[in-house]
């Protein structure tokens, strides 16, 4: 019996020391919804820039410049946030990179359409506002 008490003190004594210790606590704070939006816009831009560097004629374009696609992708992705929104504008406005014409119109009429059917415009005799 003298064993099982000698054994079960030092289990005990363990498990009290083992719980004084300090230990390190998580600090939960609240994140902006700025914060994150800027990330995911960063996010989408890197992207739009890095699906820019895979198409094939641009690559073929880069190796005539000397130019490595790994590289240039690396080079992307230490580009800071300023420096993407500048060249993805620059792709918009690109031929290679752009949107076509009627992708333009056809995003116009949808938006329209989505609008004055909320509401907020008057602009297709056919459609009923939801107001």
């Amino acid at each position: 019996m003298n064993q099982f008490k000698k054994f079960t003190s030092m289990i005990l004594a363990c498990s009290i020391l083992t719980i004084s210790l300090p230990m390190q606590t998580a600090h939960a704070g609240m994140i902006e919804t700025d914060t994150i939006l800027a990330q995911q816009e960063s996010a989408l831009l890197r992207l739009k820039v890095n699906r820019f560097l895979d198409r094939d004629e641009v690559a073929a374009e880069m190796q005539k410049l000397g130019v490595d696609t790994a590289s240039a992708k690396l080079r992307v992705d230490a580009m800071s946030d300023n420096e993407l929104q500048q060249i993805a504008g620059k792709l918009d406005q690109m031929p290679a990179g752009g949107e076509s014409i009627l992708g333009v119109v056809f995003a116009v009429f949808i938006i329209l359409l989505i609008t004055d059917i909320l509401g907020f415009t008057k602009v297709f005799p056919f459609t009923r506002s939801i107001r």
